[in-house]
């Protein structure tokens, strides 16, 4: 699969978005972002400014206070659809009393799916995420790189058009992180889904993305957008480049950009 570019068609729509929680704190504020088929899409910004809000309204976990998500017309909404989107949160979220595979089974036994009739796509899945081997284990076994390819398998399983990712690997230890990082590009352009990845690293979102939109402070909008336009796939001869740390630098001059700004007025 090859990135998507700039005339693929948009799977999604973010439109004059905003948030405003019952404790009145503005989480979003006149949030305008579209996501494309294909892409990989960065959402980088400090703590706090919206990150994880946006990923939840885009999954319909919650509902804009003001605008809109608008899916394209070939895209049926999650409301419709609940295979249209998967999603992957900071922590695993694993059901530690079942095992690996009853996990991944999760999302298709809500759907009414068998297990037999589940079974050769879990197993699919499992293989994709280099977990063949450990169906029958238990999350309490697996050690936390582990946990969070189990969690990604899961999202995975049903095939969605979008994966949403929060933050997936911030607390896992950096030598497990890059290694997640190569899985996960493998993954993306062997299945050509659209991702939609948060995090506050910069490094991280220029090794893995080909746009990274970085967010001002809370109420959180888009400041810039950066494209990364260096060739997939990437490996540790990008992460070593000159080519690598120019883009490290152009955003982390925006990301101070936006935070010394804050929200224009």
């Amino acid at each position: 699969m090859q990135p998507s570019s700039p005339n693929s068609p948009t799977l999604l729509t973010l439109r004059r978005v905003g948030k405003t929680f019952a404790n009145s704190v503005v989480a979003l504020d006149q949030l305008d972002l579209a996501v494309r088929e294909g892409e990989f899409v960065a959402l980088l910004g400090p703590s706090g400014c919206g990150k994880s809000t946006a990923l939840r309204l885009i999954a319909s976990l919650s509902e804009p206070s003001r605008g809109e998500v608008i899916w394209s017309s070939e895209a049926r909404e999650p409301q419709q659809n609940s295979h249209a989107i998967g999603f992957v949160f900071q922590e695993p979220t694993l059901m530690p009393w079942a095992n690996v595979f009853a996990n991944v089974f999760l999302p298709l036994r809500l759907e009414g799916i068998d297990e037999r009739t589940a079974a050769p796509k879990i197993a699919r899945v499992l293989e994709r995420v280099g977990l063949a081997d450990f169906a029958k284990t238990y999350p309490r076994e697996l050690s936390g790189g582990m946990r969070m390819r189990v969690s990604l398998a899961r999202a995975l399983v049903t095939d969605p058009r979008l994966l949403l990712m929060d933050e997936p690997f911030a607390a896992l230890d950096e030598i497990t992180r890059f290694r997640l990082n190569n899985d996960l590009l493998t993954l993306w352009q062997a299945l050509g889904k659209t991702i939609v990845f948060v995090t506050h690293s910069v490094f991280e979102s220029v090794y893995l993305s080909n746009r990274i939109v970085v967010m001002t402070p809370r109420p959180g909008r888009v400041f810039a957008e950066i494209a990364i336009d260096a060739p997939y796939p990437r490996d540790e001869s990008f992460r070593t480049s000159a080519e690598y740390a120019g883009y490290c630098r152009k955003t982390s001059q925006a990301l101070a950009a936006a935070m010394a700004q804050g929200a224009p007025a």
